[in-house]
């Protein structure tokens, strides 16, 4: 049985939470959290202990698996903490705004030899996948363009979301998102050109960035963080081929909280038939993320389907995006 502690117990850490009761051969020994009052509530629902303080669970716990929902500023230093107590660790996106910093823990798990994670959920998110899978079929043929967009209000349950030195406003929380799912499905990036929105904080929190692939595929997406009050959260993508398109669209409520109540849909065209509605496993994608992860772990092979470097890798390209940015010009990848 491998034993569990979460860092974080806001509304990532609580859906980690939920999904690991779902999965076998794990149990949820341990959350910690500096408020109190949210900490207590989730270890009183999910039947375990609770710390204040995340060192004191790693030092009083033996943990096999640490799951990292801190904010972004505060994950190197407890990923490195939890790796050094050997620890596999599961660490949210962005693993880290900073370079530097990433590298610090892809090498540090690459040394320990233990299990390292950036939960990018949208890769095992059911559309997606469905998707990928397409694309890897070759259904589409030449592919013509691809867009994707997400769209939300900006979350109202934290206040380090604003402070562009610890979250990275829209741009590394949420923009990343669909960066990383697109160089998953086409590769490594030639050049990006970007332009946007500045808040008032200094954070990107509208960003609409172009990138061409090495493989010569096309992509314009956009991210937003602070879209007009009620405005539903909102994310879809278009794949546009020689031979076919692929559309999926998804409309929330304010954020993330009703994703089974959310009107979602996933349809491919093809010249000279019906279009086809796509059939998906809707099972919840941090659980599907949640079981990769712990499956990975139970049978001692690498996480292929997120590999550490890859997410340091579209991290880089995140870095290139910014530098447009604020430079309004193309900036090329080496």
């Amino acid at each position: 049985m491998l034993r569990i502690g979460i860092m974080g117990t806001g509304f990532i850490g609580s859906a980690h939470a939920e999904a690991y009761k779902q999965i076998n051969g794990v149990k949820l020994v341990a959350v910690a959290d500096l408020n109190e009052q949210a900490g207590k509530k989730l270890a009183q629902a999910q039947d375990c202990a609770y710390y204040a303080d995340a060192e004191r669970m790693l030092e009083v716990e033996n943990l096999d698996i640490v799951d990292v929902c801190l904010p972004t500023f505060l994950h190197e230093k407890y990923v490195l903490m939890a790796i050094a107590k050997g620890a596999n660790v599961l660490c949210e996106k962005p693993f880290a705004l900073d370079l530097d910093e990433a590298e610090n823990m892809v090498v540090a798990a690459e040394k320990a030899g233990v299990t390292f994670m950036i939960a990018q959920v949208i890769r095992f998110w059911p559309e997606y996948v469905r998707a990928k899978e397409l694309v890897d079929a070759g259904e589409f043929g030449h592919m013509k363009m691809v867009y994707a967009n997400r769209l939300a209000q900006h979350p109202n349950w934290t206040t380090w979301h604003r402070d562009v030195k610890k979250s990275g406003g829209g741009l590394f929380d949420l923009h990343i998102h669909d960066i990383d799912y697109m160089c998953h499905l086409f590769g490594d990036v030639e050049q990006v050109y970007a332009i946007g929105d500045k808040d008032k904080n200094n954070c990107w929190n509208h960003v609409l960035s172009t990138l061409v692939f090495k493989n010569g595929q096309k992509a314009a997406i956009e991210g937003a963080f602070e879209m007009t009050e009620n405005y539903p959260f909102t994310m879809s993508m278009r794949l546009v081929g020689q031979k076919a398109t692929y559309e999926y669209n998804f409309v929330a409520g304010f954020n993330l909280e009703n994703v089974g109540g959310a009107k979602r849909s996933a349809v491919l065209f093809r010249d000279g038939s019906e279009p086809e509605v796509q059939t998906v496993d809707e099972t919840d994608a941090y659980l599907v993320e949640l079981r990769y992860f712990v499956d990975c772990i139970q049978s001692k092979r690498p996480v292929e389907r997120a590999l550490p470097r890859h997410s340091l890798y579209v991290l880089r390209v995140i870095h290139a995006i910014q530098t447009s940015l604020e430079i309004g010009q193309v900036v090329t990848l080496s």
